[in-house]
């Protein structure tokens, strides 16, 4: 499960202003192997994290290029998965190394979607010459992707921008940061954004997380219904905020838990400038 939070706009009117201002969660198993946030080898176009869980290596759940193609996945909180189904994390992993637009790929994916388990994806194109355009898809949604007005938006495990308390909670502590982003220092922005990722205030009652999720959510409940989830063996691993200034400037920092260890994290920061 995961949590995202993000507002764009391609023609900021201040130069101070971001194009793009990206946080987001990644919750998962402690035990499930991965490697933290870095350039893909001998292909240093592609920055992501990967999944190195067995039968699913190679894919990702949040990345970004120097072309500027940006994709980001969520699970669709379902009772019951089919242990069959493909990995969603090659949904992004794809997306990264293709050549072929946001709105063109997830008309693709959405042909596929019903080989999937519950998904959203978020897929966008970076340009700094041509515009931002940044595109959603759910496989448990309408049958077509859009393309997203800018704005903000946020994304947990139901539909984009689905009332969930915790997504409101989180993207109204988003929207509080953001609006101080032109005024604040790049790195104070950034630990603002990470303390919004790292709340862990439960949002309860939400009969809606209980409706989709059913038996499944009950057990985990008063800490699944925070922005930050922090159950004994699984919750919140990784914590991502990504900004793009008006110049095409990408800061990509993420903080990472190491050794399978709540108490144990590392933060590491990359930065690059779109290719134009």
């Amino acid at each position: 499960m995961c949590i995202i939070f993000f507002k764009f706009d391609p023609h900021p009117v201040s130069k101070n202003a971001y194009r793009l201002i990206l946080a987001a969660n990644r919750d998962e198993f402690y035990h499930r192997p991965s490697k933290l946030a870095d350039f893909w080898g001998k292909n240093n176009e592609i920055l992501s994290g990967l999944d190195m869980e067995e039968g699913k290596e190679g894919g990702t759940w949040l990345g970004i290029s120097t072309r500027g193609k940006l994709a980001a996945l969520t699970n669709y909180l379902q009772p019951r998965l089919d242990p069959d189904a493909r990995g969603r994390g090659e949904l992004v992993a794809h997306f990264l190394t293709t050549d072929v637009d946001s709105l063109t790929y997830l008309k693709k994916v959405s042909a596929e979607g019903h080989l999937y388990n519950g998904f959203n994806l978020i897929a966008a194109d970076l340009s700094t010459e041509k515009g931002d355009v940044v595109c959603y898809y759910g496989n448990r949604g309408d049958p077509e992707p859009v393309v997203l007005a800018p704005g903000s938006y946020g994304l947990s495990n139901a539909l984009l921008e689905t009332p969930w308390r915790k997504l409101c909670f989180g993207k109204q502590l988003f929207l509080e940061v953001v609006e101080q982003s032109h005024a604040l220092p790049k790195d104070a922005l950034i630990a603002q954004l990470l303390d919004v990722l790292n709340n862990d205030e439960a949002q309860l009652p939400d009969p809606a997380i209980e409706d989709q999720g059913r038996e499944y959510v009950q057990p985990i409940l008063s800490k699944y219904a925070a922005v930050c989830v922090r159950c004994p063996d699984y919750g919140t691993r990784t914590n991502t905020v990504i900004l793009v200034d008006a110049d095409g400037h990408v800061t990509f920092t993420e903080r990472s838990m190491l050794d399978k260890d709540p108490s144990h994290w590392e933060t590491t920061t990359h930065e690059f400038r779109l290719q134009s």
